[in-house]
């Protein structure tokens, strides 16, 4: 009867197991910047001697004190859309890379954009409302990790 429900449990497992994709663009989230630093309001990439893995994702800290706030509660940290452009989610309902300077952190929520020359997503998402695009993003998240 075990066997049976191993077996049970190994077959319906990737049916009900929601597969997030995360960018890992430079093998890290967020391009390697501190998670934690975004919620000081700081932009800042960590140093790998400050680094831990996370349901298989890397992410790197510039301090033993932010690795340890991360440790401590991972989830208050991660960033929305698993680190995609948050804008790009909510206009176009596609997975965008990132410019780790550019972020926003929303209801205790880190939220990454893509800013280049032409365009400044993040400028894009304040003038035509956060929440109304966030309800959009996340409809559109939802779709995509179907």
């Amino acid at each position: 009867m075990k066997y049976f429900i191993l077996v049970l449990f190994l077959v319906t497992k990737p049916f009900f197991a929601q597969q997030i994709d995360y960018n890992t663009k430079k093998g890290y989230i967020a391009e390697g910047y501190d998670v934690v630093a975004y919620f000081d309001n700081v932009a800042v990439e960590g140093d790998q001697q400050f680094s831990t893995k996370h349901d298989g994702i890397n992410y790197k800290f510039v301090s033993k004190e932010h690795l340890e706030k991360f440790k401590a509660n991972p989830n208050n940290y991660m960033p929305q859309y698993g680190g995609y452009c948050a804008y790009a989610l909510a206009d176009k309902g596609k997975k965008v890379g990132i410019d780790p300077n550019s972020f926003q952190i929303m209801d205790g929520k880190l939220y990454l954009f893509y800013d280049s020359f032409l365009a400044h997503t993040l400028k894009l998402w304040n003038e035509e409302g956060p929440e109304k695009l966030r309800q959009k993003a996340d409809k559109n998240w939802t779709a995509i990790m179907k």
